[in-house]
């Protein structure tokens, strides 16, 4: 039976709004019918009409700031797809594509090449005879393709082009019904079927697919992930349940890290999509979501454009952008959004509503069966504990997605975490210091973890992070816990005195893979990169970007805080405020008599499941090299 979250537990403001969302998407659904009619020039007057009220509104200083700044931000907002983003600045950009296990064609950038080397002459991890550099894979965010990691008004600022420079060979992958990949061999776009995919399929399938096909591609035992966002969440999620894939990423930097966010800012419409997540395939259908974005910026002026996305993302999510500039806004906002699922929305609603990094629940509870389901069945969690690749996350202090208390109590105990503060979500991508505040951070450990050394031992910034992190568990869990002592000894042991961790007979590298992998037989060391120009020179070339031998800024979080329950401001979507003090005492006193189940640190002693490794998977593939982009491309006089 076919089932109306209609009839959830909603509030009569609530049914309002969604009464006024229904009225809006009939509007434009109506709009969108009617431009569809209309002829070209006619589309062109309202494009002129908008831009000439917003000339008048504007004050002859934003004009003349607008002006000057216009040639490099109007060549960034016009490229068409990534390669032309990246021939903008002089890279040489590849083309491929990956199929997975269920038929979907993933499109994947690859940037192989520094601007001084050229690609004719020069053979990138190729086999014998060719350069060997580390791998690094980022991944984008929700509603996100590739694009959005290179849509940047100054080249410094942009993470893979600073991260080929630095001799690293950089793949930027997509998600299956984005721009680049919006293809399947099984079904069409058009189908529904197409798009019945959530964050499961994306953890089952596309990541650990992407994955297996690069590694073959460039013959290197392991890479490096980066994820921004959602990308974040979809690494957590392969990670867990493919322990097989552990062993081939040796470190997991996590960007605007996302797990279990606490909601939207906008108090009706959270109310609304946590009641019933559902309600959204009524308001947006069963395909792709949003997907009459691209028809409004094509009518709205630009500057109009980023007025809406900006009042949109405040109202949704409390995010100002007061990091980002607006020339870069015009930038990159055409570039910001790209299709996805409605399904896989409904999923980050699923998780937000139960607070649990969980898979998808096909058999949502209906309205006559709220609150007795639960009893008979669970979704499953993801399990993210399990998780055995080094863990960097990089948070900003005004994210209103991240919640590190309960980040961290869901990851395991070797994670770091550094917190930028001020920094909002978006600013991980285009904020105007990015390159000072972040990128230290991500060189630091990739130099450490992937490259498996370090001129000066253990890095400042790095070590410092992990004892601040350490800190963060024990005023959360309590302080001479015997439960994860001896799991932090390797991780956590920092010696002020020395500016680093207290390394005996190996290295914290070596200790850290020893600790990981230990089922695995003797280790292939990643090559070092192999490069016409020394890393010495490369960090006097780049000062900005190779700051790692100073200690970073990493914020502590007191996680020692009273929970919310215990005080007069309780939630009441908490049930244990609910309890009186007769029935505390009842519980307490039951508690008493109960044996104490053994620790998770501890299990793995008794017999736990989770103390056998699991098979790697096996995984067939088949990689099609579609081609590679154009060389070049006439770049403005403008840029720097």
């Amino acid at each position: 039976m076919t089932r109306v979250p209609l009839l959830g537990r909603l509030l009569w403001r609530e049914y309002l709004a969604l009464l006024g969302s229904l009225i809006l998407v009939a509007l434009e659904v109506i709009v969108r019918i009617i431009t569809l009619g209309l002829p070209r020039p006619v589309i062109r007057f309202c494009y002129n009409a908008s831009r000439k009220l917003f000339n008048q509104l504007a004050s002859p200083k934003s004009q003349q700031a607008r002006a000057e700044r216009k040639s490099i931000s109007h060549a960034v907002a016009t490229c068409s797809d990534f390669t032309d983003l990246c021939a903008l600045y002089g890279y040489y950009a590849e083309e491929h594509i990956v199929q997975t296990t269920d038929g979907y064609l993933l499109g994947v950038h690859r940037l192989p090449f520094k601007k001084e080397e050229e690609p004719g002459t020069t053979l990138v991890n190729a086999g014998p005879g060719s350069v060997s550099k580390p791998v690094v894979y980022l991944h984008h965010g929700l509603l996100m393709n590739s694009e959005v990691w290179v849509c940047i008004t100054e080249e410094e600022r942009c993470l893979p082009f600073a991260l080929v420079s630095h001799g690293y060979d950089v793949w930027l992958g997509n998600n299956r019904g984005n721009k680049y990949s919006k293809k399947s061999t099984q079904f069409s776009p058009t189908s529904p079927k197409f798009w019945d995919f959530s964050i499961d399929e994306f953890a089952f399938h596309d990541i650990p697919d992407t994955i297996t096909y690069i590694l073959n591609t460039t013959g290197q035992p392991a890479l490096s992930y980066i994820g921004f966002s959602q990308g974040t969440a979809q690494a957590f999620a392969t990670l867990s349940i493919h322990p097989g894939l552990n062993e081939k990423v040796n470190v997991f930097i996590a960007l605007a890290p996302a797990m279990s966010p606490a909601g939207l800012s906008n108090g009706i419409v959270d109310s609304l999509v946590k009641a019933s997540p559902e309600v959204l395939f009524l308001t947006f259908g069963r395909k792709s979501v949003l997907s009459s974005a691209t028809m409004w910026q094509s009518i709205l002026y630009p500057p109009i454009f980023v007025r809406v996305i900006d009042y949109s993302l405040s109202f949704l999510f409390a995010w100002y952008g007061r990091n980002i500039s607006a020339h870069q806004k015009l930038a990159a906002y055409p570039h910001l959004y790209s299709f996805t699922s409605t399904k896989s929305v409904v999923h980050w609603f699923q998780i937000i509503r139960n607070k649990s990094f969980q898979m998808y629940d096909d058999d949502a509870s209906s309205a006559l069966s709220i609150g007795a389901s639960n009893r008979y069945y669970k979704v499953a969690k993801f399990p993210t504990r399990n998780i055995k690749t080094p863990i960097v996350l990089v948070y900003g202090g005004s994210d209103s997605l991240v919640d590190i208390r309960v980040m961290l109590k869901e990851l395991p105990k070797h994670t770091i975490a550094t917190e930028i503060p001020h920094f909002e979500h978006l600013d991980f991508l285009w904020a105007q210091e990015v390159d000072k505040l972040v990128f230290p951070h991500v060189f630091e450990a990739l130099k450490y973890f992937s490259v498996g050394s370090h001129p000066n031992g253990v890095p400042r910034g790095l070590a410092q992070s992990s004892a601040n992190t350490a800190q963060l568990r024990r005023k959360r869990e309590g302080s001479g816990s015997a439960a994860w002592s001896e799991d932090e000894s390797s991780y956590s042991d920092f010696d002020s005195s020395n500016g680093g961790f207290n390394v005996r007979s190996k290295s914290f590298a070596q200790q850290q893979r020893d600790k990981l992998y230990v089922a695995r037989s003797t280790p292939t060391p990643t090559p070092t990169p192999t490069s016409p120009v020394s890393w010495g020179e490369q960090s006097r070339r780049r000062p900005t970007l190779d700051l790692i031998d100073t200690p970073l800024r990493s914020v502590v979080v007191d996680l020692a805080a009273p929970s919310p329950r215990n005080t007069a401001d309780s939630k009441l979507s908490d049930p244990e405020s609910f309890i009186t003090a007769r029935e505390s005492l009842a519980i307490n006193t039951i508690k008493a008599r109960v044996v104490t189940a053994p620790p998770d640190d501890r299990r793995s002693e008794s017999g736990s499941r989770r103390s056998s490794p699991a098979p790697p998977p096996v995984v067939n593939l088949k990689g099609i090299t579609v081609g590679v982009s154009r060389p070049s491309l006439s770049v403005p006089s403008s840029i720097p």
